[in-house]
């Protein structure tokens, strides 16, 4: 028999708000142990939460972005489980009333544009961090992250392949990043998912018992642990057993699954309104004012490279994955008038160096309109192709413009016509072999003698005159 697989993700984005959901502390990372810690966050008797508008704000933005339902009126609630990171016994999540549903995210797949459903966006707050004793029988609980808002995104049962779930999980965190409400680092937990994976024959329409594996927090991992959980779940019902609903781990030393308890419905949680919040009440003036904030989103914005700059997809693609990189190729076009050229430099010398010394775009040495001129300065045959990349070395290292670089260094391509067979002259002369190789049928010697033209002027010929003159030449 043959089986199809089916996967539904459960995504928690942790947003880039200053201080937590329900009270006035620090979300920064990296700092000691709960020092970032108060009453409110930590549960203590008496101390009420106060919501966050901007978590709210981040909310509205990331539902439109996916074309979601806001409801007008939503409510928090409380999800009622004990683990020692959750200091008050309880998880203020939503339930019945998620401030949005009925979204999408389209992603590329070899058969073409696929659509993912979004069953619904809610808030919540993070639970704390236990950190294990390597030593001892001992673990510790860091209450730092406990109250940092989250978005829990929640897909419907579209996904076919691990493949589809990685490309969903690509496209989601680009967006949350073009959006700036959430940094999207998987290291450091701030972007992490739960899968729930079943099986069915091939052709049904009724879904099979799932399992959910805890925690995909790297995007090898999504595609390792559903692909063992698939061919795991095919192979124990062609054996004649029966999948179990239960909450998996993966074990990285055998590359396996390994059940974790027992998967809990909703009514295990005992979920009930949040009595200390009141309901939220969205309405069309605020929904209107975070619309009109929203950037050109990725796929928007790949779709256009394409149509407006004639870029390949693979290209646009690479230039929008991210929204700084996407700006800087623009503002290097402004310069320059030559997108192709720009996208070049970009994906080739400019991230090329950028990974090498291990910045961000946003700290690149040479600024867009650097680049720009740069591409410029080759196009009105100021300096040649091979003489750029010497400029742009320079440029990088000093921050210096290329005109200024080109005019102390004497860099300008050498045009005049003259001086250039003249040259060509002298390498005729000095490469008799060469020369009758090529009047002999052997044009490809061509490429060495340009290159001997080329060595003799400083690399500063202009390299379409050279080849011109150098064939008018060889064929008198």
């Amino acid at each position: 028999m043959e089986f199809e697989p089916v996967i539904g993700l459960e995504v928690h984005a942790q947003l880039k708000t200053a201080t937590k959901i329900f009270c006035g502390c620090s979300t920064s990372f990296g700092a000691p142990p709960n020092t970032h810690t108060c009453p409110v966050c930590t549960g203590m008797p008496g101390a009420l939460p106060v919501l966050n508008k901007k978590v709210v704000d981040y909310a509205i933005m990331m539902a439109l972005a996916l074309n979601c339902q806001i409801r007008t009126t939503s409510r928090f609630a409380r999800k009622n489980y004990f683990y020692p990171d959750l200091p008050k016994g309880y998880q203020i999540s939503q339930y019945e009333l998620p401030i949005a549903e009925h979204g999408e995210v389209v992603i590329d797949t070899e058969a073409g544009a696929k659509r993912i459903g979004i069953t619904r966006i809610h808030m919540e707050e993070d639970a704390g961090k236990l950190v294990h004793d390597e030593h001892r029988p001992v673990s510790y609980v860091d209450f730092n992250r406990a109250g940092v808002p989250l978005l829990e995104i929640v897909s419907e049962p579209d996904i076919r392949s691990p493949r589809e779930a990685g490309a969903y999980l690509r496209e989601l965190r680009l967006i949350l990043r073009y959006l700036d409400i959430s940094d999207g680092n998987m290291e450091e937990g701030s972007f992490r998912c739960d899968a729930n994976v079943s099986v069915r024959p091939k052709g049904s329409d009724e879904y099979g018992t799932r399992t959910e594996i805890k925690n995909l927090n790297s995007f090898l991992l999504v595609k390792q642990e559903p692909a063992y959980e698939i061919k795991r779940q095919a192979d124990l019902i062609a054996e004649g057993g029966k999948v179990v609903q239960e909450t998996r781990l993966w074990s990285p030393d055998r590359l396996i699954t390994v059940p974790m308890r027992g998967k809990e419905d909703a009514h295990d949680y005992r979920y009930f309104p949040e009595p200390d919040l009141l309901p939220l009440v969205v309405d069309e003036k605020w929904k209107n004012s975070i619309g009109g904030v929203i950037p050109e989103l990725p796929r928007q914005r790949r779709s256009r490279f394409v149509t407006d700059y004639g870029l390949p997809d693979y290209d646009a693609g690479v230039l929008t994955s991210s929204r700084r990189l996407a700006d800087y190729f623009e503002d290097c076009v402004k310069t320059a008038n030559a997108p192709k050229q720009c996208a070049n430099w970009i994906m080739g010398d400019l991230l090329g160096l950028l990974n090498a010394e291990g910045v961000s775009i946003e700290d690149s040495p040479v600024s867009a309109k650097q680049l720009g001129d740069l591409v410029r300065l080759i196009n009105e045959d100021v300096i040649s192709g091979k003489i750029a990349k010497t400029v742009f070395e320079e440029m990088a290292a000093t921050g210096k413009s290329p005109e200024k670089i080109v005019r102390e260094k004497d860099l300008v391509q050498v045009t005049d016509t003259d001086a250039i067979a003249a040259v060509i002259d002298q390498v005729i002369a000095e490469c008799p072999d060469e020369v009758e190789k090529y009047k002999s049928g052997k044009t490809k010697v061509i490429g060495f003698l340009v290159g001997q033209v080329m060595k003799k002027t400083g690399g500063k010929a202009n390299p379409k005159a050279v080849n011109e003159l150098l064939a008018k030449k060889l064929s008198s």
